[in-house]
């Protein structure tokens, strides 16, 4: 993961006061109650976490040198790829068809015909604005993360346009990988 990200994304890393490190587990363990039994082990008190502030509003989690979580501007965090893989029920998740996989690795936003053809499988509990895991069909792990523009019944029905935004997807680099594209949250990068 990260495999060209280099330090030069960076602008700023800070290890964060107490206070601030339990926001930062609260926030996480309210959004991801599946990981609250390991939350000690990843985020440990006595170890320090750093904040690693990217370009274009990204924020980084990082416990010994792994990143784990990220979040754009103020919004929700999100845990990496490999976090992800080693947890993988902490996220709703969707899946897509097996002709959408090639797309979503080469960093394409996850469109509504690929969730909901044959292959393809929603969870009508996934609202808008909300943080997923992309399955793709036939495959185990997550091929992706992203973040819904609309909720799963809105895609069900719409069938048209762009369901999920692509956060973070395998073998992203640094400049396109966690890159947001124009969403309705104003956030921009361009790659």
């Amino acid at each position: 993961m990260f495999k060209k990200f280099s330090t030069e994304e960076v602008s700023a890393q800070n290890q964060v006061k107490a206070s601030v490190q339990r926001k930062i587990r609260q926030s996480i363990a309210d959004e991801y109650p599946g990981l609250e039994q390991v939350l000690e082990d990843l985020i440990p008190k006595k170890s320090p976490l750093i904040v690693a502030k990217c370009q274009n509003h990204l924020n980084l989690v990082v416990v010994n040198n792994v990143p784990l979580f990220f979040n754009i501007r103020d919004g929700p965090y999100m845990p990496t790829l490999r976090l992800l893989h080693q947890y993988p029920d902490i996220m709703k998740k969707l899946q897509v068809d097996r002709g959408a996989i090639r797309f979503v690795l080469s960093g394409a936003n996850i469109m509504c015909p690929g969730l909901t053809s044959p292959g393809g499988a929603l969870d009508d509990e996934v609202g808008a604005e909300t943080p997923v895991a992309i399955m793709a069909e036939g495959k185990q792990h997550a091929l992706a993360i992203g973040f819904t523009k609309m909720s799963a019944k809105e895609i069900r029905n719409i069938n048209k346009g762009i369901g999920v935004d692509n956060m973070h997807y395998l073998n992203d680099d640094g400049t396109s990988g966690l890159r947001i594209l124009k969403t309705n949250r104003g956030i921009t990068n361009k790659t």
